[in-house]
């Protein structure tokens, strides 16, 4: 016998009533890589979402899909790339959409700063 708890609970949202609860970015010491957490309203459909990071001067950084997440809470690392020293601010966008990432239903932005490094070579923040 198979039981299918998500779809026995009642909880679990519509495709589109689906939204992004929270993103948060968190540079890693080596000041390469975000950790990027997002949380999403329970959902009965797997959401897709288009993560990007973007320097202060609109160059993209960093960006990934995902494909059919699989649940509400999430984290990926991404790499910054494209520079030698990633000091400076950056804005991190989550969109999550079904069908068309052209067309997000919910999108969460959230600033992150990378600091610089100190004398000793440690980041300063």
């Amino acid at each position: 016998m198979t039981i299918d708890l998500i779809l026995q609970n009642p909880n679990l949202l519509p495709r589109d009533e689906v939204r992004i609860e929270r993103v948060t970015a968190t540079p890693y010491p080596d000041r390469r890589r975000v950790k990027i957490e997002v949380d999403i309203t329970p959902f009965r459909e797997q959401p897709n979402l288009e993560i990007s990071i973007r320097r202060a001067d609109g160059l993209l950084a960093a960006s990934s899909s995902v494909v059919a997440v699989m649940h509400f809470k999430v984290a990926f690392n991404l790499h910054l790339r494209g520079m030698d020293d990633p000091t400076g601010d950056y804005q991190v966008r989550v969109q999550l959409y079904y069908d068309d990432a052209a067309v997000p239903q919910d999108t969460r932005d959230t600033d992150l700063t990378i600091a610089p490094l100190d004398s000793t070579g440690k980041s300063a923040g």
